[in-house]
């Protein structure tokens, strides 16, 4: 079975656009967006069962600086709701792609008509690379400075998304956005990116799920639009999914000089309800959840490996909270 995943990339290609390893750890120039490679991906072999990713057979439908209008008028009628999904840490760009597949699947498989989704890929230069030698921690800091640099890669991602996901959204489809692991640091710059380049508020996402974030915890405390503090203004409810059991972000947290992260106990003063109103932010701890392998890897990727977990982000996908 092949499953399509729309993509943008801001990796500058080295080769063959439509050849998956053209896509390598370069950065397109940070201040020229219409360098961005949009296309779409056929992913095959897919196997929930196995954790296996699959594996990219076909790219075609390229266009750079923006979707092409074959993408474009599918995505405004997709039939089904939109998920758009940034990828974290150690993540090359077939990972990216592939991943990307996956979650459409594993989601897809909880049963929940919403979450059957249409998945689009925001894959930035990550060097995917878990292990550094002779500095541990080299890479993860060069992943964290691409993410960083991708900000207004991101923003340009978000405008050409903008009028596609009002008219899907006309069509009868909602939109989520899942930034996992260091994707949500790429988050947190597209958003400020976008704020402080005189966008306004704009309704992208019906729903922000934020995953094992390897942010800083305090990230929704700084002045607007200072990172994570004004995501609100494009997402209609944010879901901070985070758990004390990830031992990735253990590490993170050490390499980071003991910066506690947003995945690993939730935002800062996240019981406070002026600042994190319940109807618009929900808080979900994922410590108790042993339904899966909880390895070193496993207890960072409990979005995509804990049964319970999925069922929690399907029942949100539909917009009605139990």
């Amino acid at each position: 079975m092949l499953t399509t995943v729309y993509f943008a990339t801001n990796r500058a290609p080295i080769g063959a656009p439509d050849d998956w390893r053209s896509y390598g750890t370069d950065i397109v120039t940070p201040s020229d967006p219409s360098q961005i490679t949009y296309a779409t991906a056929f992913v095959d072999n897919t196997d929930l069962t196995a954790d296996t990713t699959g594996v990219i057979q076909q790219i075609e439908n390229l266009s750079t600086g923006r979707f092409s209008q074959s993408a474009i008028d599918d995505l405004s009628n997709p039939g089904r709701n939109l998920l758009i999904f940034i990828h974290g840490f150690d993540n090359s760009f077939e990972n990216a792609i592939t991943r990307a597949a996956f979650n459409r699947e594993w989601f897809a498989g909880s049963g929940v008509t919403a979450a059957d989704t249409t998945v689009i890929g925001f894959s930035w230069p990550s060097l995917g690379q878990l292990i550094s030698f002779p500095l541990p921690w080299a890479d993860y800091q060069q992943d964290q400075t691409m993410a960083g640099q991708s900000g207004l890669h991101l923003m340009s991602f978000f405008a050409n998304l903008l009028p596609i996901v009002t008219r899907a959204r006309t069509n009868g489809s909602r939109v989520f956005l899942l930034a996992h692991s260091m994707g949500n640091w790429a988050l947190q710059a597209g958003v400020e990116s976008w704020l402080s380049h005189g966008n306004g508020d704009a309704a992208l996402f019906d729903e922000a799920i934020l995953a094992a974030a390897d942010e800083r915890y305090d990230s929704f405390g700084f002045p607007e639009p200072g990172r994570l503090s004004s995501v609100h203004r494009l997402a209609s409810r944010i879901s901070i999914y985070f758990s004390d059991a990830d031992q990735v972000l253990k590490v993170s947290e050490l390499v980071n000089l003991g910066a506690q992260r947003l995945g690993q106990d939730g935002p800062d003063k996240r019981h406070d309800t002026t600042r994190f109103p319940p109807a618009q932010y929900r808080m979900i701890d994922c410590t108790g959840f042993t339904d899966y392998d909880r390895t070193f890897e496993y207890s960072h990727q409990y979005y995509r490996r804990s049964p319970g977990v999925r069922a929690d982000i399907a029942q949100t996908m539909t917009g009605v909270i139990a």
